[in-house]
């Protein structure tokens, strides 16, 4: 862990955008994969990799340090829905249904998501009969999208596979991201298929974790093996001046704990947007390029540490029982950056019927159904899934009648 201030001596990598130096803020320790999921009887060794998160001094891209192939993360067993959500299915919907009043009325329009998953947003366009295609690597989610009539090719996208869709299938009015883009640490590749894919006067929108937003909740969890780059406004607008396009607009969402939206198009066939700039000197003002901003976050995320398992170890003291609620790819940073265990929490309740039986990555806290929880209701429990705190409050209100009490750790550690 880096105390403030404290810069020389500390590990530098190449920026995998511009060449420049990236210097670590952060290190999370040896972490294994965020959705590897295991099998009881699983006693294979488990993969490892040091997650740690630097920024790089040129560019301003933060970044890991040490990239996870793309194969171990992405794959047929890939067991995260998009749609599992009735927030983010709401969201995917209005953002299918705005797309289709404002970029997709041409005379045949056409839509490209890099990342579909069960193909949540394409369902709307497919319902509108408008021409699209979804790529999506993870073959288990890829046959849900499938299923639906929504076109999927199970495949990366690149400069490569770009090409063969503009030659089979025209440029792209638009191309959509949601979640994805910070997966992928080869962008030079993505972007230059982007360039040859999209329409003249077409758009490249995409949505991911904003960097402001986890540096001010110190929501550390976001930190994991799959989010490769960590982006704000600043490094966005260097990004797409490198790609030869342009960022003409940014929109901050309240989905996932705080993303921003970003638009980008060849430049000049699109007026910028004022937000641009508002957010580029909102940036500069809060200085999320400055080391002793990224210092002061690792500081912060070690006192929650510290925190956090004080009041565990507390609440175990006392004889009460502890659960998590929610086995996101997020709790894999938690539970393994802070050592979690059994005799601190005794299991994690979560939807997904691909994590149910197993064990979570690195901790082996077993996961299980949502009904167990409610069975028998601990006295706490601990909210991984907190992007999603208001949906699942609303839904577990017995829990808080029968005195239950939520942990939380976003921003602080705190009861609710």
């Amino acid at each position: 862990m880096i105390t403030p201030g404290a810069t020389a001596g500390l590990p530098t990598v190449p920026c995998r955008i511009c060449r420049g130096p990236v210097t670590e803020f952060l290190n999370l320790g040896q972490h294994p994969l965020s959705d590897a999921f295991r099998h009881p009887e699983d006693d294979s060794e488990e993969f490892y990799y040091r997650l740690a998160v630097g920024q790089c001094a040129d560019c301003t891209m933060t970044q890991l340090m040490e990239e996870v192939p793309r194969e171990r993360m992405f794959h047929e067993s890939y067991p995260y829905h998009s749609s599992g959500s009735a927030v983010m299915r709401a969201h995917f919907t209005s953002l299918a249904q705005h797309l289709l009043r404002t970029e997709l009325t041409g005379p045949d329009p056409f839509v490209v998501e890099l990342g579909c998953n069960d193909g949540v947003m394409l369902r709307t366009v497919h319902a509108a009969g408008v021409r699209h295609l979804g790529f999506e690597p993870s073959g288990g989610v890829a046959a849900i999208a499938t299923s639906q009539g929504i076109r999927v090719r199970t495949d990366f996208f690149e400069e490569a596979t770009a090409t063969a869709v503009r030659e089979s299938h025209g440029p792209a009015d638009v191309i959509y991201a949601a979640n994805t883009i910070c997966h992928i640490p080869y962008l030079d590749s993505v972007l230059r298929g982007v360039h040859t894919l999209l329409a003249e006067r077409g758009i490249f929108v995409f949505e991911d974790p904003y960097l402001g937003d986890i540096l001010d909740r110190t929501a550390f969890d976001q930190i994991y093996d799959e989010h490769f780059y960590y982006f704000t406004a600043r490094s966005v607008h260097a990004l797409a001046h490198r790609a030869g396009l342009e960022l003409v607009d940014v929109q901050r969402l309240p989905v996932h704990g705080g993303e921003l939206r970003y638009t980008l198009a060849r430049p000049g066939r699109r007026p910028v947007s004022p937000a641009v700039a508002q957010l580029l000197a909102e940036e500069e003002h809060r200085g999320l390029a400055e080391p002793a901003t990224l210092h002061r976050f690792a500081a912060n995320v070690a006192r929650t540490k510290e925190n956090l398992l004080a009041l565990l170890h507390d609440l175990r003291a006392q004889g009460h029982t502890v659960v998590g609620y929610g086995a996101t790819a997020k709790s894999a940073t938690v539970t393994n950056f802070c050592g979690l265990s059994t005799d601190l929490v005794a299991y994690i309740c979560d939807t997904t019927p691909a994590k149910q039986g197993r064990l979570s990555p690195g901790a082996h806290l077993p996961v299980r159904p949502v009904s167990a929880f409610a069975e028998y209701y601990p006295d706490y429990a601990l909210l991984f899934a907190w992007n999603h705190a208001e949906e699942i409050m609303a839904k577990e209100q017995d829990f808080h009648a029968a005195g239950g009490r939520w942990i939380h750790y976003v921003p602080e550690v705190r009861l609710r």
